[in-house]
């Protein structure tokens, strides 16, 4: 097993060292214990590679959109007896992306809407920057 500082794991993990710190205040990456030549309590932590696994599930997860919550509760599921439980925070988060994505199509199709606007007059006040300020377009 190889070892490395909070430094090496941060480098490994594509994240900066505080978000490491951050993640081990909120529970999700465990805190070593400190090792020196003199023994345990004192020096620098190492982390090994299952640290390093850890922080590649919870990137992972963020950019699948899951909450931190929903992240230590996934990493706290056992692989092969908690499928269900994963698959109805799959489903949940499932929904959740179906919301903001029908949410982003209606947004789009408005802001088309006032963009054709706009290019259909030469004159008078563009219906884009009126109804960004409640007026009607």
């Amino acid at each position: 097993m190889k070892v490395r500082t909070i430094a090496g794991l941060a480098r490994e993990g594509g994240v900066g060292v505080e978000t490491i710190r951050f993640y081990q205040r909120r529970g999700l990456m465990p805190k070593p214990e400190r090792w020196s030549s003199s023994g345990v309590g004192e020096g620098i932590r190492r982390y090994g590679d299952e640290d390093v696994r850890r922080l590649r599930f919870i990137r992972s997860a963020q950019t699948a959109g899951f909450t931190l919550e929903q992240i230590r509760e996934l990493l706290s599921l056992d692989a092969g007896e908690d499928r269900e439980r994963a698959r109805a925070l799959a489903a949940e988060r499932l929904e959740a992306l179906d919301r903001t994505i029908a949410d982003l199509e209606q947004a789009r199709a408005g802001l088309r809407r006032l963009a054709g606007a706009c290019a259909s007059k030469d004159s008078g006040p563009c219906p884009i920057i009126a109804a960004f300020q409640g007026e009607s377009a």
